[in-house]
């Protein structure tokens, strides 16, 4: 049984060069019930005249959910100018997510927070929280494994407790968890109601924890990710919304955007059954 929503990260398809357009397009045909948007592809639609209301609805007619939005606003960075501008950003575009419908966006530690403080960072997420709610678009609190701040699952519990952030939730990703050196284990401190979303992928034992990057991962259940005991944790949390297949592929084995897109969703559907 696949308990869960399955999404398509548009980062799967940057291969093909895809507008976000045809991306919704591709996500619909190949079966998902939702897509999670990178925001410059949404910027580039709407500065060539795309419009925000008219995607919102040829999304809602092809039975596709928005779910999420893939964004890096500096907004834990060390320097108060640069999070001064990050919040000019962050009105910019959820502007343009709250036109679309996109209820919430990814909140990593992007830009310089090597010499910030757990306790810092949750002050910043504090105020990221409360300037995301004039525009009804929350952000997701997301830990990237190599980064110098923010790495770990554990981290990223305690920044949200820490802001006092009521709703915070978090958004999971195995491939961070591996870099980052969190367990499994640490799902056990969360509920459902904490996950936001989870990104769906796996990654091979070569090369190792130290050096493997992005461009590494692979399909759910052809590395060696505990997929399914991952799967397993996140039921009995009570977690039922979406898995976002996130791959960053240089190669994608002769397989047409439809046939890459269908492929990952039934690898998705196997990997992570309960």
């Amino acid at each position: 049984m696949f308990p869960f929503r399955a999404a398509l990260n548009a980062s799967t398809l940057f291969p093909y060069q895809l507008g976000i357009r045809e991306q919704i397009t591709v996500a619909a045909q190949a079966g998902y019930d939702g897509i999670e948007i990178w925001m410059k592809d949404l910027q580039q639609y709407v500065a060539g005249g795309g419009s925000t209301a008219e995607l919102r609805r040829e999304a809602a007619d092809a039975g596709i959910e928005i779910v999420n939005a893939i964004s890096f606003i500096p907004w834990a960075d060390e320097d108060e100018g640069v999070r001064q501008r990050a919040n000019e950003q962050t009105d910019e575009e959820l502007s343009l997510l709250a036109e679309l419908g996109c209820p919430s966006f990814a909140a990593p530690p992007f830009g310089d927070v090597a010499g910030a403080s757990l306790d810092d960072i949750a002050v910043r997420f504090a105020a990221l929280a409360e300037l995301c709610r004039n525009h009804g678009v929350a952000p997701v609190l997301e830990f990237w494994g190599r980064a110098p701040k923010l790495s770990r699952l554990s981290e990223a519990a305690y920044v949200a407790m820490q802001s006092r952030v009521a709703d915070a939730t978090l958004l999971l990703d195995p491939f961070h968890m591996y870099t980052g050196g969190s367990s499994l284990a640490d799902l056990d401190f969360l509920s459902g109601g904490r996950i936001g979303i989870v990104h769906a992928n796996d990654y091979p034992e070569q090369p190792p924890r130290e050096t493997i990057g992005d461009d590494d991962r692979l399909f759910p259940g052809d590395g060696i990710a505990p997929s399914g005991d991952f799967a397993q944790r996140l039921h009995q949390l009570g977690y039922r919304g979406f898995l976002s297949l996130e791959l960053f592929l240089k190669d994608v084995g002769g397989r047409s955007a439809l046939e890459l897109a269908r492929h990952g969703l039934d690898k998705m559907r196997i990997a992570y059954s309960v």
